[in-house]
């Protein structure tokens, strides 16, 4: 990292805020997916529930992966002076979200409707 410049270090504190930003999701995610492990075991059936456990802990790890390096590429770009690169992370985060939702329904929906 030493290369270039040293950026104002309000913008590496901003920088620093938003990949804590992105832990706390991925943690969150995480958690979610021990709830539901320990305490949905009566409401959903194994197989879903252990799809749904592994799709929510793999989201939250490859989150933690990206804002690792999300982190790396803007600390780059602040340094060398360049635009800052888009997230990548965005569009994973709904994607994951989107299926978690959509089998939790499929789970739910007959016990709502049955």
């Amino acid at each position: 990292m030493g290369q270039g410049e040293a950026p104002d270090p309000r913008f590496t504190l901003a920088n620093e805020r938003t990949f804590l930003a992105w832990i706390r999701t991925a943690l969150a995610l995480l958690g979610g997916a021990i709830a539901i492990e320990t305490f949905a075991g009566h409401v959903l059936e194994t197989p879903l529930r252990l799809w749904l456990v592994a799709g929510l802990m793999l989201l939250s790890a490859l989150l933690s992966a990206g804002a690792c390096l999300r982190w790396l590429r803007v600390e780059r770009a602040l340094r060398h002076r360049r635009p800052l690169p888009l997230p990548a992370l965005v569009p994973l985060l709904a994607l994951g979200c989107l299926v978690a939702v959509l089998l939790a329904g499929l789970v739910l929906w007959p016990r709502w409707h049955g």
